[in-house]
């Protein structure tokens, strides 16, 4: 009788158990369908025509897929140019963020200087300092170098700030891995170079494909930076600028606008998609000391 009792106690434990496990999934892809709603609206907005658009706004699926609208924002405002710019300026600034922080991090999570605490907390107090308020000192360093409208001037505006996020996640990562591995290596005749380059830089790749995603997403949405270095330079524009071309004086192509957000936006989600288990595993390495 004592069993079965605990047989019961049991089964009713695990019909509870899966209960709340099935309203909590439900309760979180209600969120995630609210969530991504805006998103999956652009997409197929893109593929309506303008009457279509403008009669039935929240109609998620279009009646007729057009590809007019893809094709025409591609081949007008120089969207084709900007698309290209965004990647250079992307991919240049990934590299050089991931060069200075993967380097920064490594000093600041393995050895102790005179200072560190003062940098380190300069550092981690600059990120409460918002971008708008450096923009001036920005401008005029890329305006004293001779780089203003150009994408030389972007990109190392953009790859020269304080990316203090990325600084701490390599450090916290560098400073929870043993110290017998730089004494072995140590013993077996490396210096500081050759113990950095062989050992602590490809242990440290989960880290670098997080930095990879966020800095390359971060990059490839800037608007302001972007607006301000370019502005006397249209053919240097990024895409985030250039949408803002669709919208005129008296009138806005919203189709366009919904068009060129959506080829904005597949290179980065696509990104996401495929790195997405190096970018938890690489955030849940960081934080785990």
């Amino acid at each position: 009788m004592g069993k079965n009792e605990q047989r019961k106690r049991h089964k009713t434990a695990s019909v509870i158990m899966r209960i709340k496990t099935i309203i909590t999934h439900a309760i979180l892809i209600g969120i995630a369908i609210i969530w991504i709603y805006p998103f999956i609206w652009m997409v197929t907005a893109s593929f309506k025509s303008q009457s279509e658009f403008f009669g039935n706004k929240l109609n998620l699926i279009p009646k007729q897929f057009t590809f007019d609208n893809i094709l025409r924002v591609w081949n007008s405002n120089n969207f084709n140019i900007y698309f290209f710019n965004t990647v250079i300026v992307t991919v240049c600034v990934v590299f050089m963020v991931l060069g200075l922080t993967v380097t920064a991090g490594y000093v600041f999570g393995r050895y102790e200087f005179i200072g560190k605490k003062i940098i380190m907390g300069i550092f981690v107090a600059s990120i409460s300092i918002p971008l708008v308020s450096t923009m001036i000192p920005i401008y005029q360093l890329v305006k004293g170098m001779g780089l203003v409208g150009t994408r030389t001037g972007l990109i190392l505006a953009s790859a020269g700030g304080g990316h203090v996020i990325f600084l701490l996640l390599y450090s916290s990562y560098f400073r929870q891995l043993p110290k017998e591995l730089e004494e072995a290596a140590k013993i077996d005749g490396c210096g500081f170079f050759r113990i950095f380059l062989s050992i602590m830089f490809p242990l440290s790749k989960p880290i670098g494909t997080t930095v990879l995603i966020m800095e390359s997403v971060w990059t490839w949405n800037d608007f302001l930076r972007p607006l301000i270095l370019t502005l006397n330079n249209p053919s240097s524009r990024t895409l985030a600028v250039g949408l803002y071309a669709f919208k005129g004086e008296n009138t806005v192509d919203w189709t366009g606008i919904a068009a060129g957000g959506t080829i904005s936006l597949i290179p980065v989600a696509l990104l996401f998609i495929f790195l997405q288990k190096y970018f938890v595993d690489g955030v849940s390495g960081a934080v785990k000391s």
